[in-house]
């Protein structure tokens, strides 16, 4: 396929790479940019794969809890910025996170049929229809998730008054205001280093083999290592997992707020001096707009098409 100047610019965007190297990556997959990342890689131009798709979209993530056993965290997306500052919005997101906190849904579809708690007489997806109308812009209850601590409590954290919500949970015998604290600073940690999973006995079998092939194709197309024997490679490419593992892993890694500790010693540590057998259970982490583009209005290329030019 034609692989056009936008196409090259977003995989730019995407993966940090030299504009020419992307060109190239889109026309060795045929404008898969997938694909194109994934080429970006394995020969080490991809300085850093970003996210999976641009963070553009607007709104709000919120969190409401019932007291320290259950909370919920939802994306609610508007099309301006505008909107997501406005009071009325502010106050609708608000009301759908107590609506996910109390409710028994298992997916997006049925927690938007239920009864809206604030006026049952309307389902969610009424409530939500009634606001587009009133603001007069177009909004997405996107998403949600509850979490509920059967044997320990659970914490939230909301960062930019609203790009990203965090919820976590402990297994826990003693909940206390230290304890709490603990877990709001490794809240505030997931927020800041977005790590992948709790624990390295969490990460897929699948994720280790995808990015050991990555690692083992970066090494194979450097020439320094053209000399050095498999086994050698082998070591080389374990080292490089193990480290890369660390950074995903909640636990394992460093703790923000004194990079002497990992997280898991951290935990250890507030969990000795409080008598508590604590441990991190989940989390959730959600970020406005994660793997949404937005839609970028080019102003002159408008006036062109209606001008026929």
């Amino acid at each position: 396929m034609a692989i056009t100047a936008a196409m090259v610019k977003e995989l730019r965007e995407l993966s940090g790479a030299g504009m020419m190297d992307c060109k190239k990556a889109l026309n060795e997959t045929n404008g898969d940019m997938e694909a194109a990342m994934e080429f970006l890689r394995k020969n080490g131009q991809a300085k850093a794969e970003k996210k999976a798709g641009r963070i553009a979209a607007e709104g709000l993530c919120r969190i409401a809890v019932k007291g320290d056993t259950s909370a919920a965290v939802v994306e609610v997306n508007s099309e301006t910025d505008f909107v997501a500052k406005n009071e009325s919005f502010q106050e609708f997101v608000a009301a759908v996170a107590e609506q996910a906190v109390n409710t028994d849904a298992a997916d997006i579809d049925a927690f938007m049929a239920e009864a809206w708690n604030a006026d049952p007489a309307k389902t969610v997806k009424e409530a939500l229809v009634e606001k587009i109308a009133t603001i007069g812009e177009n909004l997405n209850i996107r998403r949600f998730e509850k979490v509920t601590a059967e044997h320990g409590c659970v914490v939230s954290y909301i960062h930019g008054g609203g790009r990203i919500g965090v919820i976590v949970e402990a297994d826990t015998d003693v909940v206390n205001d230290a304890v709490k604290e603990c877990l709001s600073n490794v809240a505030m940690q997931v927020a800041a280093l977005a790590p992948k999973y709790v624990a390295t006995a969490d990460v897929p079998e699948e994720y280790k083999e995808h990015e050991k092939e990555i690692l083992m194709a970066q090494a194979q197309n450097d020439p320094k290592n053209a000399n050095k024997p498999a086994n050698i490679i082998e070591k080389m490419i374990s080292g490089r997992l193990a480290k890369e593992l660390k950074e995903v892993c909640l636990l394992e890694q460093a703790y923000v707020k004194d990079g002497d500790l990992t997280v898991a010693k951290y935990v250890e540590q507030v969990a000795k001096e409080n008598g508590a057998a604590l441990s991190i259970k989940k989390f959730v982490r959600f970020e406005t707009g994660e793997g949404l583009e937005k839609k970028v209005d080019d102003f002159a290329a408008e006036v062109a098409a209606q001008a026929g030019l």
